[in-house]
């Protein structure tokens, strides 16, 4: 048997990168999936790839919650993936002296607001079976300051927090709903793409912006989404309000990288 076999399982922001590589990691360990995202285009176009369901979310809406939650009542997981860093439309100030008021509650209200809303519709999909697993994707920049992403970092340390709150609260309510939170660091995704660039010193490129990572390399799409599993399936049962960092070694105090001859 599968490891999610039989489950209902809801990813959100699952049009590319690491949300489209868990939506096809739980595919193949026997999940039903329904692929989210506010692209319509991007979501329709893995499901049928998947052989899935999908449907439109603005996770920052919360119209679009009510009516997501009256077509998929009852769920087993949910992935809380969606997120911005707020540098979509280009590079615009996001350090703390100069970043709006606007761009820091527009980068909220997508990864914090996006989240509890997602918790909340979980919460409610899941109680019937008294079960289920919320997973939230944060960030290592939610446990670190970034200078130059105030609000990204502001926003993921907030949905760190919160992932724990879930936790608790299911528990107190003899709820064996577990809500627990991964924080990526460096995962190449198309989010990377611009900086890596396509010209001949692309290696180049990639080696010095992972040179501070203890492991040397960006991590992929598909480790995170291994994470994932594990925290969605039944093997990860008593593990709610945990955190797991995937971040090669990086937090572990990448100044004592061993040495490379």
């Amino acid at each position: 048997m599968k490891r999610l076999e039989d489950k209902l399982c809801v990813v959100t922001g699952a049009g590319r990168g690491i949300g489209a590589a868990i939506a096809r990691a739980f595919v193949a360990e026997g999940a039903r999936v329904v692929v989210t995202d506010k692209d319509a285009e991007s979501a329709l176009r893995l499901a049928a790839d998947l052989g899935q369901s999908a449907a439109t979310l603005d996770v920052a809406v919360e119209q679009d919650w009510a009516r997501f939650a009256d077509a998929w009542p009852a769920i087993d997981v949910l992935v809380n993936n969606a997120g911005v860093t707020g540098f979509e439309q280009g590079a615009v100030p996001h350090d703390p002296e100069h970043a709006t008021l606007e761009d820091w509650r527009a980068v909220h209200r997508v990864n914090l607001d996006g989240t509890f809303l997602g918790c909340r519709y979980a919460i409610a999909a899941m109680r019937a079976k008294r079960a289920g697993s919320i997973i939230n994707i944060s960030s290592r920049s939610g446990m670190i300051g970034i200078p130059a992403a105030a609000a990204y970092a502001s926003s993921k340390a907030a949905v760190r927090n919160h992932s724990k709150t879930v936790a608790l609260y299911c528990a107190q309510q003899g709820l064996a709903i577990r809500c627990n939170a991964i924080h990526p660091a460096a995962i190449l995704t198309p989010m990377w793409e611009p900086m890596l660039g396509d010209g001949a010193d692309r290696a180049a490129r990639d080696a010095a912006l992972a040179a501070d990572t203890p492991l040397r390399r960006f991590g992929t799409v598909e480790e995170v989404a291994a994470v994932a599993v594990l925290l969605a399936s039944d093997e990860a049962c008593y593990i709610t309000g945990s955190e797991l960092t995937i971040d090669g070694g990086i937090l572990a105090g990448s100044a004592a990288s061993p040495a490379r001859s």
